[in-house]
């Protein structure tokens, strides 16, 4: 095998001939600082080859605390791609993501009108303490008898763990009406990828999850983990689970009993609301986020439904969990990962004009993304958004068509 590619991520300037940048590299060398699914994916790609850790690479898959203590001080050429933004912080941690949104939807309501901030009213009340600590008394009195949980906003420097200082939480009302299904609680993770930041260019993965509580939901009993956290690590410890079964439907199954109940009509609705969450959210933090066109960045979105079918955005993951809970999960995983691969082209197949690539659907690229379905009776045309979460994922059939083979490979 022969490598294009002579010189590292970090060293000088990269002399590309032109056949190279439009045909892309024969060979990908790669790191990766994860033992799980993305191991397998790597190493199953053709051309990619495992360097080792003091090893010169093109692409590297790290855990966010490669990237704190690694990112400022590298310089990257032109190839290379790392799987975060330096600060993805800015969406993915809690307290910083409600920041941003209030933010956000303040600008809207000053510079477009609060018809428009009425938008981004899909984050429950929440408030930062101890800096928010008078606000969230003062709502927490306008609410008598609601009930509020407290989460850790994972920013407590290791300083702040050596000293005796207050930690910081987020106060969150709680949903206390959630869309039940056999009388238990579930949220959905959905797989946002954010290629570029400035413009913005944003994919949306067709296959996802719910994930279920094992319990059945109460508000009378609010201490019982098993029936208020839907997390798969909380629910794999209890007493009566049956790894077999597992505790996740894919989101294709969700929206098919979701039509069944409520019509096909409430269902395209939902789903709607969900691409302005996912649209918004990253809006919030556009200016903010360092844009590097090295970067791109996988988000893992979980979103809450109510007995009234609104969505909530609850959390954003920008380490979203890859290890597989079933072969189900693990096939799903594996296919998520390899278009994400596919979408970022380390090989040069694609022209950049693509809408679909595998099982991703660009939502958004400098503005909202459209289809165009044409009507054979009218000859007409109507454009919807480019978005198909939880529809028929043919991403065999759709990448056989889209892409060349890879370097070396004949066609099929």
């Amino acid at each position: 095998m022969v490598c294009f590619l002579q010189t590292s991520g970090y060293k000088g300037p990269y002399d590309y001939t032109k056949t190279e940048e439009r045909e892309g590299r024969s060979c990908v060398r790669y790191k990766c600082g994860l033992i799980n699914t993305i191991l397998d994916v790597l190493r199953q790609r053709p051309g990619w080859v495992e360097v080792k850790d003091d090893g010169e690479w093109d692409f590297h898959w790290c855990d966010v605390g490669w990237l704190r203590e690694n990112f400022d001080h590298s310089y990257m050429e032109e190839h290379v791609r790392i799987n975060h933004f330096r600060n993805h912080y800015e969406l993915s941690r809690k307290n910083l993501m409600v920041k941003n949104l209030k933010r956000h939807r303040k600008n809207l309501e000053r510079e477009v009108g609060r018809a428009e901030a009425t938008k981004c009213d899909f984050f429950p009340c929440t408030f930062a303490l101890p800096s928010e600590y008078h606000l969230f008394v003062e709502e927490f009195k306008r609410s008598p008898g609601s009930t509020w949980i407290m989460k850790p906003d994972g920013t407590r420097s290791e300083e702040q763990k050596d000293a005796a200082q207050v930690e910081s939480y987020v106060a969150q009302r709680y949903i206390e009406n959630p869309y039940l299904i056999n009388g238990r609680k579930f949220d959905l993770r959905v797989y946002v990828l954010v290629t570029s930041y400035v413009p913005l260019k944003a994919w949306l993965y067709r296959d996802g999850f719910a994930r279920f509580s094992s319990t059945r939901f109460s508000l009378s009993t609010i201490d019982d983990k098993y029936m208020h956290l839907t997390n798969v690590a909380v629910q794999k410890t209890a007493p009566d689970y049956d790894p077999e079964k597992g505790c996740k439907w894919q989101i294709q199954q969700l929206r098919r009993y979701l039509t069944a109940k409520h019509g096909r009509e409430a269902v395209e609705i939902l789903f709607k609301e969900m691409d302005n969450i996912f649209v918004r959210s990253l809006q919030s933090v556009q200016k903010v986020i360092i844009n590097d066109k090295h970067c791109f960045e996988l988000y893992g979105y979980d979103i809450l439904l109510d007995q009234n079918l609104k969505p909530w955005l609850i959390e954003v993951n920008a380490s979203p969990s890859h290890t597989a809970s079933s072969q189900e999960d693990y096939e799903m995983k594996c296919r998520l990962l390899e278009d994400t691969l596919n979408v970022v082209d380390m090989e040069g197949r694609l022209t950049g004009k693509e809408k679909r690539v595998g099982g991703y659907d660009l939502m958004w690229n400098d503005g909202p993304v459209y289809r165009e379905d044409v009507s054979v009776e009218t000859f007409g045309s109507c454009f919807t958004a480019n978005t198909h979460l939880g529809c028929v994922n043919d991403r065999e059939k759709q990448l056989r068509r889209l892409l060349k083979p890879f370097p070396g490979q004949k066609k099929t």
